[in-house]
């Protein structure tokens, strides 16, 4: 839905399971029109799309492509951006750190990002412009030596400008203004914004402008234009919280850059204080928090550098001493506190007072996805909480 006419709000549908095409539109026609009905019942309402890569390929078959767009029209839905992170199934069973999987590495991620465009621009409104949110190249983890990383970077950024160069043509086709958000995160190969510049300054930027200027026959100042309107970041409040960044030096910092935001990704993070007098009850909360589908990476403050365990279970178990940890692992948006744990809620609100003031990107997408792995007491209607969600942030907008 459209708020002060400055931006599309919507929530990501990573929320519903879709391991293939029928299941996603199921969940789609399950839950999306009684929100529609609560939060935006007399005008359009946009969707933050997520298709694993199955679906996508299944959506391209047959008739459902065409019904899907029908369905769209009939209940006055639009989709101006989507979720290219996770490839496979994203609920029901272990998915950890294969969410990362297949990475920027591989052609089966560049394949499936294509795909995604190609869809996007059938089903984008004219007018509006469109992004679809993707992995921080790879798991960090999984590339141990200098030398495996800069292979990485250097075939990540090769593939990424071939995304480029599907969305040149694209736009001079369909007028269609369509981008590629890197979404850094905890143990990501792009952790933080000064790891996303360093990205763009030594890997993308050059490995495009070579590649630009041969294709296209582009000089360096319009190659480099090209690259930064087509790749930009999504800018997920719970992982830059997690890097504990504060939002207006890093907005700043990739204005500078003249790097563009495509997309915020509004989310909350469990927040852990240090509290002398009940931290038997501080770690019995957290514990309850431990569960085996997704990666909960823990970040701390070390002086000027932030320290990231690899999941849950290791603080749990080593109990270090801390002043405050911040946990991976999304919290409904509409919480400061429950119980002895807080939320990066404060996060979110300095993100919405900036935007006040500064349009940072047209794009602003919910995306709490963990709302069946959440603790019991705060496990709610599911419709109901995305409801919550939207007109919590539509009322602080």
């Amino acid at each position: 839905m459209r708020i002060n006419d400055s931006y599309h709000l919507s929530y990501c549908t990573n929320i519903h399971p879709g391991s293939n095409w029928e299941s996603t539109f199921s969940s789609l026609k399950t839950y999306v029109p009684r929100i529609k009905k609560e939060v935006s019942p007399n005008e359009a309402f946009g969707l933050g799309l997520r298709l694993s890569n199955k679906a996508s390929e299944e959506l391209n078959q047959g008739q459902n492509f065409i019904e899907f767009k029908d369905w769209l029209t009939e209940n006055e839905l639009y989709v101006f951006t989507m979720n290219g992170f996770p490839y496979g199934n994203f609920h029901d069973e272990r998915v950890k750190d294969k969410v990362h999987a297949p990475d920027w590495t591989t052609r089966e991620r560049l394949f499936y990002t294509k795909r995604l465009f190609e869809q996007l621009s059938e089903l984008l409104p004219s007018g509006m412009s469109g992004g679809i949110s993707t992995s921080p190249i790879s798991y960090k983890h999984w590339h141990k030596s200098e030398k495996e990383k800069h292979i990485a970077f250097e075939t990540a950024a090769e593939h990424l400008i071939e995304v480029v160069l599907q969305l040149v043509p694209l736009e001079l086709e369909t007028g269609k203004y369509l981008h590629l958000d890197i979404e850094p995160e905890p143990d990501g190969l792009i952790e933080n914004s000064e790891e996303l510049i360093f990205f763009f300054e030594k890997y993308l930027i050059p490995v495009g402008i070579n590649i630009l200027m041969k294709k296209l026959g582009l000089d360096v100042e319009n190659a480099e234009k090209l690259i930064k309107r087509h790749i930009t970041v999504c800018y997920d409040i719970c992982h830059f919280s997690l890097a504990f960044e504060e939002p207006e030096h890093t907005f700043k910092k990739f204005r500078d850059q003249g790097i563009q935001v495509g997309k915020i990704q509004v989310s909350a993070a469990l927040k852990v204080v240090y509290d002398k007098e009940n931290m038997d009850e501080v770690w019995a909360a957290l514990s309850q928090f431990d569960e085996p589908t997704y990666l909960h990476q823990v970040t701390q403050r070390v002086g000027d550098k932030v320290k990231t365990y690899n999941d849950l279970p290791i603080i749990l178990e080593s109990k270090n001493d801390f002043v405050e940890l911040r946990a991976h692992f999304h919290v409904p948006i509409f919480l400061e506190q429950f119980g002895a744990l807080f939320s990066t809620q404060d996060h979110i609100l300095k993100v919405v007072n900036y935007l006040k003031q500064n349009q940072v990107s047209e794009h602003l997408e919910i995306e709490t996805y963990t709302w069946d792995v959440l603790p019991q007491d705060l496990k709610r209607d599911l419709s109901e909480s995305i409801v919550r969600e939207l007109h919590w942030l539509k009322e602080r907008l």
